[in-house]
């Protein structure tokens, strides 16, 4: 796995860069955000990703004899650019999915494991839906699905507000030459 993978795929960092998406934030605002988060780890988690240029410092301000430095993600820091995404091999795609399905096993888990667990109240849900669209409709509804997303992603934590994780896996099928006359054969 290359090495923007493994930064961008460990739980804590990705746990801060989900709390970064079109926030400027300082490292006591993080703290609120992800209080289960040592102070510690939260400052080397944020040197590695400061380091990587997946963060960047946007401001640095004196507070009683420190300097408190404000984050932000760095334009397109946690995505992989087409570059990046065509240098991987079919293993290395592999290991970045398993990956991935391994955090939302981790947040899947940590739901079940709570005693007041409502799957039905809470809203939780996970189902395959098999679409069959033409490539122009598969891009109008990519871009309906990240309309709804950006609609709702800036929101704060706040009284009456609960954290809810949605994953997307878009996979398209494989690809298959259809006679354009579904009678005939070729």
């Amino acid at each position: 796995m290359n090495d923007k993978a493994q930064l961008l795929l460990h739980p804590v960092r990705m746990r801060i860069i989900q709390a970064m998406i079109g926030r400027e934030r300082t490292v006591q605002q993080l703290q609120e955000w992800l209080p289960d988060i040592p102070a510690p780890t939260l400052y080397r988690q944020l040197q590695k990703l400061t380091q990587a240029e997946i963060l960047r410092i946007v401001s640095r301000k004196p507070v009683r004899g420190a300097v408190e430095k404000t984050y932000a993600l760095a334009e397109h820091g946690a995505e992989f650019s087409p570059e990046e995404v065509l240098r991987m091999d079919a293993d290395e795609h592999m290991r970045l999915f398993i990956t991935f399905l391994s955090h939302l096993i981790g947040e899947f888990g940590a739901y079940t494991r709570q005693d007041d667990m409502d799957m039905y109240k809470d809203g939780l849900s996970y189902r395959l839906v098999n679409l069959y669209l033409s490539e122009e409709e598969w891009k109008l509804m990519l871009e309906d699905i990240r309309s709804a997303i950006g609609k709702h992603a800036n929101k704060e934590p706040a009284a009456g507000r609960r954290a809810y994780s949605l994953s997307t896996i878009l996979i398209p099928g494989i690809r298959q030459i259809h006679s354009p006359d579904p009678g005939k054969e070729r």
